[in-house]
């Protein structure tokens, strides 16, 4: 990818455009990119005006094709500011866009930072599925067991506390089980999930109750820094890793029924 992505932090595809739209992470300005996967170069650079790029985590697109960005990479668990930014209408007109946010806080965070065995409160996942936001947590917990916890908040304006309304143990290695970014596909209901080296596929769940279906978890015998997913169509993943040296700073296709 183009040297403005190596630290890509998010992505997603809609199908009113032909790029895979991009974010990258904090230290960088708050813009939007549209990368062409076929000439493997950036089409569209778009300024996001009006907010800050403070840890931009993860995107999520909803039916309708708007975008979403998360705002809310919290490593050490400490930040009050989280936030989600709805980015409309994008297309290839030149327009102003209106950024429109969302603020929330964890229900069950009472202190900031938490002791180090309960810093479960980093982010760097989320979907969009029925009006509402899902957030996956990057368990930063000293005693690590794998576990991720997964928030709801309704898509509106304004502040919101944000529900824990489920958990899961994906498997005790830091590097290879947390949760780096997710994905969710409207047409078959899988949402996928991301690490480092993993994907989880969840598949005929209840309702918004992810964990209670088929779960599949796949070894992507490739390790790198893997931190954005995306459906290239029903059967396709994007997968895109940050550069660190010489390696990574890729977009890759994965096939799920090979």
């Amino acid at each position: 990818m183009s040297a403005s992505l190596e630290e890509i932090s998010g992505m997603e595809t809609i199908p009113q455009s032909h790029l895979i739209w991009a974010i990258s992470d904090s230290h960088t300005s708050a813009t939007l990119f549209g990368f062409n996967p076929t000439s493997q170069t950036i089409e569209e650079t778009i300024p996001l005006h009006g907010i800050k790029n403070k840890d931009w985590e993860d995107m999520a697109t909803d039916a309708k094709g708007n975008l979403y960005i998360g705002d809310f990479g919290n490593n050490n668990n400490k930040r009050k500011d989280l936030a989600i930014y709805k980015i409309p209408s994008i297309t290839k007109e030149k327009k102003p866009i209106t950024v429109f946010t969302t603020t929330f806080n964890y229900e069950d965070q009472t202190e900031f930072p938490p002791k180090k065995k309960e810093r479960n409160f980093d982010v760097e996942s989320f979907i969009h599925l029925n009006n509402h936001f899902y957030l996956f947590t990057k368990n930063r917990s000293s005693h690590f067991d794998g576990t991720v916890k997964v928030y709801k908040l309704p898509d509106t304006l304004g502040h919101h506390t944000a529900k824990l309304i489920s958990t899961y143990k994906t498997c005790d290695n830091k590097t290879n089980c947390r949760i780096t970014s997710a994905t969710v596909n409207f047409e078959t209901g899988m949402i996928v999930l991301l690490s480092n080296a993993k994907l989880w596929l969840l598949k005929d769940y209840k309702k918004d109750d992810f964990f209670s279906g088929s779960i599949e978890e796949i070894d992507l015998k490739h390790r790198s820094q893997k931190e954005s997913i995306s459906f290239k169509d029903a059967n396709t993943l994007y997968i895109a890793d940050e550069k660190n040296g010489i390696l990574g700073g890729n977009v890759y296709e994965f096939q799920l029924n090979k």
